[in-house]
């Protein structure tokens, strides 16, 4: 193990922050509603391991109640010049009433969350839910758990779920495709937009070559991916497109 100079290191100082959102990428979740409309919601409460997710939602939010019935959602990822459109979804939702919580915080109802975000709905190959056409990345997926947050504390107990979904299908803008590949994104080309504390922030260049990258990508396939090309196959021949 290595040692610490403790002389020379900066000193550490105890806080308690409201939140710790320290980075994390932005997603716009779309759904749809009880009435076939779809709803679009933005998130970043949300990681990735394999072709899982795992998504932190409020429990009485329209999208929680939307993925518990329907069991699917897109996961529209933007980039950073799209930190305007998604910020004008900011303190709305798609429930009516307006949930007390959120209603102290400042949201409002919207039913045209597209509309509102000025974005482009277009269908989804796997799911009912729509894509937004100007993301750069879309994974269709549908939920395979769901999981209550802090169901140990009383006071928070039923407030937050944690939906686990797999991806049931990809589907990126090819001008971030790495040249030459079929399956792989250009990180130099790909500039996702961040949320750090609030605020939105973008990539800056790469700093330093990962050892990780030595790693080939297809050693990380997992049965998903598999399943999901088995039930493209499938499809393809039930409509004849094979």
């Amino acid at each position: 193990m290595t040692s610490v100079n403790v002389g020379t290191a900066p000193e550490a100082h105890r806080i308690e922050p409201g939140i710790l959102y320290f980075g994390t990428p932005v997603v716009l979740l779309s759904t749809v509603n009880e009435d076939g409309t779809p709803n679009l919601a933005p998130m970043s409460s949300v990681f990735w391991l394999g072709w899982r997710a795992m998504l932190g939602l409020g429990a009485r939010s329209q999208t929680a109640r939307n993925l518990v019935r329907d069991g699917a959602a897109v996961l529209n990822l933007p980039e950073d010049s799209m930190a305007a459109a998604v910020d004008r979804l900011a303190l709305t939702t798609g429930r009516d009433p307006v949930p007390e919580g959120k209603k102290r915080r400042g949201y409002r109802y919207e039913g045209d969350k597209f509309g509102r975000a000025g974005l482009t709905p277009v269908p989804s190959q796997t799911v009912a839910a729509p894509r937004v056409a100007e993301c750069p990345v879309a994974m269709e997926a549908v939920l395979e758990a769901t999981h209550p947050l802090a169901d140990d504390d009383p006071e928070q107990r039923g407030g937050i779920l944690v939906f686990e979904v797999r991806v049931t299908r990809v589907l990126v803008h090819d001008r971030i495709r790495a040249a030459g590949t079929r399956d792989r994104i250009d990180p130099d080309k790909w500039r996702p937009l961040l949320m750090s504390f609030q605020h939105f922030y973008g990539l800056g260049p790469r700093l330093h070559p990962s050892a990780l990258a030595t790693i080939p990508e297809r050693l990380y396939r997992g049965p998903d991916i598999e399943r999901s090309r088995a039930a493209a196959d499938a499809n393809a021949v039930v409509t004849g497109r094979s």
